[in-house]
């Protein structure tokens, strides 16, 4: 696109699209059209590209890892840039969900919004896509509790009750805070040790 140009379809939203189901979306990724390297997930029926993860990213979701399995121990499932079916259009991959405990693992099923304790995105440079398209999104399909780590600013964004496509609360957490899922009381997390 040249400079100063802006894309064409946005701008026409009479133009038919074609929207993909999560079924159309494993199949594609099963007759190689999508592989491992093609990060993107399926949101609303739409193939969106994922941010490049940077080595802030990549540090942040080491720590966090660790953590966030010290803490839930074996009262739930800490699944790492794992595919959450919200409904039959969107099948995003947060960057963490910590999910409900199952005897499989989740081996025979993909995680539902039922299944969800809490959804955690790091955000860099998608701070404001996660903002705007996700926390509506997890809010929409009733996840309980999403949590938006902000690299930029040092803390981390909690939100909790959701009821349409927002959040009913939504605090931010500094680095002398401590993050404490609601749905596993005792939990806790220090936002200086999640941050580095």
């Amino acid at each position: 696109m040249a400079p100063g140009e802006t894309a064409l379809l946005p701008r026409n939203p009479w133009v038919m699209r074609r929207p993909l189901t999560v079924a159309d979306y494993h199949r594609m990724g099963e007759a190689g059209i999508l592989t491992r390297d093609d990060r993107v997930e399926l949101i609303e029926g739409e193939l969106i590209a994922m941010s490049p993860i940077g080595s802030e990213h990549s540090g942040t979701a080491n720590t966090l890892t660790r953590l966030l399995i010290h803490a839930v121990g074996d009262r739930g499932v800490v699944a790492v840039q794992n595919p959450v079916q919200l409904d039959d259009r969107s099948e995003p991959q947060p960057d963490f969900a910590v999910l409900k405990p199952r005897q499989d693992d989740y081996r025979q099923a993909t995680p539902r919004p039922a299944d969800v304790l809490l959804i955690i995105e790091v955000a860099d440079s998608s701070l404001a896509y996660d903002r705007a398209v996700k926390r509506a999104l997890y809010a929409r399909h009733g996840i309980p509790e999403f949590w938006i780590v902000n690299l930029a600013a040092d803390e981390v964004e909690v939100c909790r009750a959701p009821g349409g496509d927002r959040y009913g609360t939504v605090s931010r957490i500094g680095r002398g805070g401590v993050l404490e899922p609601e749905l596993l009381p005792g939990a806790s997390i220090p936002v200086a040790a999640l941050l580095g």
